[in-house]
């Protein structure tokens, strides 16, 4: 799996950062999920490999305008790059709503279909690749966090159960290696009791905006990363609660008490700069969240690339 940080900024863009999107890409093939899409999102994705043909289907944590305000125009273009096949979406119901409205009053016609979930009903969508599941989050809005879980692992074959079973080498052997059941003297088996999985499966947790990080807790579980704001410094704790905002040491000490492996905060608030050397700098919830957290701590920035290994290795992609 791999992420591509399209915007990082809480709000509104900077100089540096623009408004929030992030790019899911599978490890194989060109694939990829988009989470959120504050305005300008298009604009962003002009600067990467991303083609809106490859687009499987897009996320959105909540209604602010931050996180949604670039959908209209990612599908226009979509539409005028030539796009056909349907597209998801995963959102509030509300959503839908606006975009129906907007697709009328600007007379834009798509010519692919828009297949809307409700992430209000907390859905559970599996794409060929990829199983995704909702969680609900703490804001001013309705908020969401989704999982995002590979559902094709590496695998070998249980040599040791095939001979006790007595199931003959051949076809039934390959159909069990690539995960499907099969039918055996008259018995129905299941493919992964006939599987040794070298490693767990990648998982990454993306929230939307949220006051309460400790929602996640079952979210996290068994996953190897979590992308979660951090608009502010606990200097700003009381602002923070009031706007149902997170700050840095909050959310570092939850990912401590679940022993998180790695932990990627981004929506930074402008009031901190781009520069180490000014204040409020990103580098002040760098130091708050290290003091909190002993795992793998990233500060997303905007174009930040980074890969999770079938290992569960997590790291930024350097030198591309």
């Amino acid at each position: 799996m791999n992420l591509l940080f399209l915007g990082t900024s809480a709000g509104v863009p900077t100089k540096q950062r623009n408004v929030s999107g992030i790019a899911l890409r599978e490890s194989k093939g060109r694939g990829w999920y988009l989470i959120d899409c504050g305005e300008g999102t298009q604009h962003q994705v002009l600067h990467t490999k991303l083609s809106f043909h490859s687009l499987k289907a897009i996320f959105i944590t909540h209604l602010h305008g931050d996180h949604c305000y670039g959908l209209p125009g990612i599908l226009a273009s979509a539409a005028m790059g030539g796009r056909k096949a349907p597209l998801t979406i995963v959102a509030p119901a509300s959503i839908k709503t606006w975009l129906e409205a907007t697709c009328e009053v600007t007379q834009l016609c798509l010519p692919f279909a828009l297949e809307f979930i409700a992430s209000d009903d907390l859905p559970s969508v599996e794409f060929e690749n990829i199983a995704v599941e909702t969680f609900s989050l703490s804001h001013r809005v309705a908020s969401y966090a989704y999982t995002f879980t590979e559902r094709k692992i590496d695998a070998a074959l249980d040599m040791e159960k095939l001979a006790q079973k007595g199931i003959p080498r051949g076809p039934l052997w390959g159909q069990l290696k690539q995960g499907v059941d099969i039918e055996f003297a008259g018995e129905q088996l299941k493919s992964h009791d006939y599987l040794i999985f070298k490693n767990k499966p990648r998982k990454v947790v993306i929230a939307g905006d949220n006051d309460q990080p400790d929602l996640l807790s079952e979210a996290c579980a068994e996953a190897q990363v979590l992308v979660h704001e951090a608009t502010y410094t606990e200097e700003m704790a009381e602002k923070a609660g009031d706007v149902g905002h997170s700050y840095a040491k909050l959310v570092a000490a939850f990912a401590e008490s679940i022993k998180l492996p790695s932990l990627v905060l981004t929506h930074f608030s402008p009031r901190y700069q781009f520069s180490s050397h000014a204040s409020p700098s990103i580098e002040d919830i760098r130091k708050e969240a290290e003091g909190a957290y002993s795992g793998s701590l990233f500060l997303a920035r905007d174009f930040g690339e980074y890969t999770l290994e079938k290992t569960g290795h997590f790291s930024e992609v350097v030198g591309e």
